[in-house]
């Protein structure tokens, strides 16, 4: 972690879940989520391999030994959720990786995965974020497939797959308090932005695999089921999910609106599409009644507005 990145507390939530900084980028921005059942342990998104030494504090405070960690669940490949995972499989003897088919080979040999981040953020900066990528070994993955079950000591997680933010993508609802492990493909909402009008959330339209078409039959899929509560990675715990689920599929239209309009008029490079992307986010922002100082609104979102924006190009390249 940045030595600059003091993590936030951890946050106890109800049925078990703990949502606990990885102190990535800043913090409040990537979270992992601790599920605890009948005294066993599984995390859902890892954070970074600097972010390892965050999350076994988190169990030795709650006095859960390593082996009773039996679950590592990367709802993708992406560094900021599956970074983690070696590492963290080094220190429980008895936890399994649980991944997307598409993402399983990434972190039994993370290379192309490497080289995918460094031509995204630079060799330097991939070094200072990421740390070290430990490979995973084959014989300690299982595949989550769409629509299966796994018991996780008595709690039934539904696990779906989920592409559109990423095709090596899966989610998870823990089916006891009808709650859901998003990943990426239930949007972003920092905690910053919460006011009199609840949580502001916004799709992240990231590289490589950006597709918004499959980003929105997700979603709706996932509003199929009535959830009570999202858990982001992006950051922490999430009501009134039908309201942010309609915000989420309104505001990825207006993304794709805009690109494709960029696009026409053949404006359609990196800094057309942040600004385009900056413009939609403060409208909907002034929408949300937001009365944190503009500065202040474009640090925490000037992250989003550069990846976005890099997503939706990629996608539009794909079209032609």
């Amino acid at each position: 972690m940045k030595e600059s990145c003091i993590p936030l507390p951890p946050i106890d939530h109800p049925d078990g879940v703990t949502t606990i900084d990885a102190a990535y980028v800043r913090p409040g921005f990537a979270a992992s989520h601790l599920l605890v059942e009948n005294g066993y342990a599984a995390f859902i998104d890892t954070g970074t391999t600097l972010s390892v030494p965050l999350l076994l504090k988190v169990l030795e405070e709650k006095r859960i030994t390593p082996e009773k960690v039996t679950h590592v669940m990367p709802t993708h490949v992406h560094l900021d959720h599956a970074g983690g995972a070696g590492a963290l499989l080094q220190e429980f003897p008895n936890a399994v990786l649980v991944v997307h088919s598409r993402g399983a080979r990434h972190l039994i040999d993370p290379a192309k995965l490497i080289a995918g981040t460094i031509a995204v953020y630079g060799e330097e900066n991939t070094r200072k974020l990421y740390g070290t990528i430990i490979p995973v070994p084959e014989e300690r993955i299982i595949i989550a497939e769409d629509e299966s079950r796994l018991d996780f000591h008595g709690r039934s997680l539904l696990l779906l797959d989920t592409p559109g933010h990423a095709r090596h993508h899966y989610s998870v609802i823990d089916e006891r308090s009808n709650t859901l492990f998003s990943g990426d493909n239930f949007g972003i909402s920092y905690r910053e932005f919460d006011n009199e009008n609840g949580a502001f959330i916004f799709p992240t339209t990231t590289p490589v695999q950006f597709d918004p078409e499959a980003m929105q039959k997700t979603l709706k899929r996932l509003l199929s089921y009535k959830l009570q509560a999202v858990y982001l990675t992006h950051f922490g715990r999430v009501t009134n999910v039908e309201k942010l689920g309609q915000d989420l599929l309104g505001c990825l239209d207006q993304l794709v609106e805009m690109a494709l309009d960029l696009k026409q008029q053949g404006r359609a490079e990196q800094t057309q599409l942040a600004a385009g992307v900056r413009t939609i986010f403060k409208d909907r922002l002034r929408s949300h009644n937001c009365q944190l100082p503009e500065k202040f609104q474009d640090e925490l979102l000037v992250h989003d507005y550069q990846l976005n924006a890099q997503g939706i190009g990629v996608w539009l390249e794909r079209k032609v």
